[in-house]
């Protein structure tokens, strides 16, 4: 059981990255990847809706709509409980942290429409998880959302330091670029980790 959980939590990051390999939230990934501090803030702020949504949309999925037999509307649910998970991140940080709720700009409450927390919601449904390999599942993507954006930061201001991009390649056509690149690298790790 454990070995099992951990190969969730490493194909999560790894090998089955929610922004590399099936290239979900790369909205605010290409719009927030320019600065590592604001890529940071970002991660950690998706980490927690991700994991929050998760973690009250499987019991509403299997302890209310399938007894129900009301499946058919679990994308409704799953986006109204996104919406005010991200309602509820954008209060604490506007309380707590101002200066990055500034810096975020539109692409907070976008977090609603991204398609990383959606997809992770529904992943747990198409691939039967129970609550706990959900819970694990839904840190995983999280996890390996943060680690390709906080990579593609770091990246993108080495090379912004060095100033020789190419004008065609400027912003976001460099971004997918370096994306590409470290998913190739990711892509090392498929024959190790499979779930």
């Amino acid at each position: 059981m454990t070995t099992h959980i951990l190969m969730i939590f490493l194909a999560a990051v790894l090998t089955e990255n929610i922004a590399l390999t099936y290239l979900l939230g790369m909205c605010p990934f290409v719009a927030l990847a320019r600065s590592l501090k604001v890529a940071t803030g970002m991660g950690f702020a998706v980490i927690f809706v991700v994991t929050l949504t998760a973690l009250i949309n499987w019991p509403i999925y299997h302890l209310i709509l399938v007894p129900l037999n009301s499946e058919l509307i679990y994308y409704i649910v799953f986006i109204i409980v996104i919406a005010a998970s991200v309602q509820l991140v954008e209060m604490i940080m506007e309380k707590f942290f101002p200066a990055l709720q500034a810096a975020f700009g539109i692409f907070l409450p976008l977090i609603t429409v991204n398609c990383t927390v959606l997809a992770v919601s529904l992943f747990m449904v198409l691939r039967e998880y129970s609550y706990l390999e959900t819970i694990i599942f839904a840190i995983g993507a999280a996890v390996g959302w943060v680690l390709a954006i906080v990579l593609v930061a770091a990246i993108y201001e080495k090379l912004d330091l060095v100033g020789d991009i190419p004008k065609g390649l400027q912003g976001p056509g460099i971004i997918m670029v370096i994306a590409g690149i470290i998913a190739l690298a990711f892509l090392g790790f498929a024959g190790m980790v499979r779930v």
